[in-house]
């Protein structure tokens, strides 16, 4: 019997497990239409949720590729400061990706409901940096912001066709976005235009709506934090006048000489607290020529493309190495000074010491007595 009941108690348990999955997973299956893919943070064909806290409730793009080669960008964005207060949204906006350099300019902003619209942009690192609104003003609630800004050398000419690759909405934004909408415009009908949603890497497709020949609609619902949309359009060549992409040395552009020059300095720092260390001069003379030869390595690429552009080649690997030594010293002999002030004597005192112990030597070996020798007593 009770082996009965023990298997009528399993095949209950199980049943029930089987019945509540049934129930719960049944409803949002048939709610999926077939064949549809779900959305980052949601499911396609759902209304946008209502956010708690900081989010973007609405972020609507119209990408217009003009007959020049320029992609010209408009971004209306609705952004929910809730009640915590903030001076306004920053946007990046890339303008190098690896080796690749892109033109950002004619940037301007408004702002339909009031909010403070001064625009300012910075470059920093890889993106270029369009901070909207007033560093002295506070805004809450629901604010619309509308960006535009011109995008030169965004296509890449192939062998059989000229393609954009861009990303509408950008992954940086640390807030979720309810509803993204991107509408893209070209002079020639739009043939093969396709749009990836999610986290980097883009892989669920975009709700899909064409508008006639020359437009084509992507939406995408629930976009969770640093997930963005990617858009991919390819036009026949010569359908526009495509600007030839343009390309610096990647970052890092050193061999192994320079890069061997730079391990020895790095590895030589600790070694300088252990030993006595150069003057200070000889420390502020290795920074100086460090630096020369940072700014005769990278100079050329400045004044050509920019301060953003700059390689790491052998020269400016060792003039870095030459710069970390040197700060080094500076530092150990800081160090020193500091340390003998604290007790209260120069660091000149030391040469003294030297010359007493040195005098205690003479005085200790002209009396017959050499360091750690012990000459007997008379008692022994």
């Amino acid at each position: 019997m009770p082996d009965v009941r023990g298997r009528v108690r399993r095949s209950a348990i199980t049943a029930g497990l089987l019945l509540l999955f049934l129930v719960l997973g049944l409803p949002a299956c048939a709610a999926r239409p077939a064949g549809a893919e779900p959305a980052p943070g949601g499911s396609a064909g759902v209304p946008p949720p209502e956010y708690r806290g900081e989010s973007i409730p609405v972020f609507d793009v119209v990408l217009t590729i003009g007959t020049d080669g320029v992609l010209y960008v408009r971004e209306t964005i609705t952004y929910d400061f809730d009640q915590a207060g903030e001076h306004g949204i920053v946007r990046h906006v890339p303008f190098r990706r690896g080796d690749r350099l892109y033109e950002v300019g004619n940037v301007s902003s408004s702002s339909s409901t009031g909010a403070p619209a001064r625009v300012r942009t910075a470059r920093f690192l890889h993106d270029v940096q369009i901070s909207v609104g007033d560093r002295h003003r506070e805004v809450r609630g629901r604010q619309a912001y509308v960006i535009e800004y011109e995008v030169r050398r965004a296509f890449t000419p192939r062998a059989r066709h000229d393609e954009l690759m861009w990303d509408a909405v950008g992954t940086s934004w640390d807030v979720p976005i309810g509803n993204a909408a991107v509408r893209v415009q070209a002079p020639v009908p739009l043939r093969h235009a396709t749009c990836r949603a999610g986290a980097p890497g883009m892989s669920t497709r975009c709700l899909r709506d064409r508008d006639g020949p020359y437009a084509i609609d992507f939406v995408q619902n629930a976009l969770a934090p640093h997930e963005g949309m990617r858009i991919r359009v390819r036009l026949p060549k010569h359908a526009i006048a495509v600007q030839p992409p343009r390309y610096v040395p990647p970052r890092w552009t050193g061999g192994w000489t320079g890069t061997g020059v730079l391990a020895l300095g790095l590895a030589a720092v600790p070694l300088l607290a252990r030993r006595p260390a150069p003057r200070r001069r000889a420390g502020a003379a290795l920074v100086a020529a460090g630096a020369l030869l940072v700014l005769s390595d990278a100079g050329d690429d400045v004044a050509a493309l920019g301060p953003w552009a700059f390689s790491l080649g052998d020269r400016c690997l060792a003039g870095l190495a030459l710069a970390v030594v040197g700060a080094g010293i500076m530092c150990v002999q800081d160090a020193h000074t500091a340390r003998y002030a604290a007790h209260g004597r120069p660091g000149g005192l030391q040469l003294v010491g030297l010359d007493v112990n040195r005098s205690s030597r003479r005085i200790v070996h002209s009396s017959g007595v050499r360091p750690g020798e012990l000459r007997p007593g008379r008692g022994t």
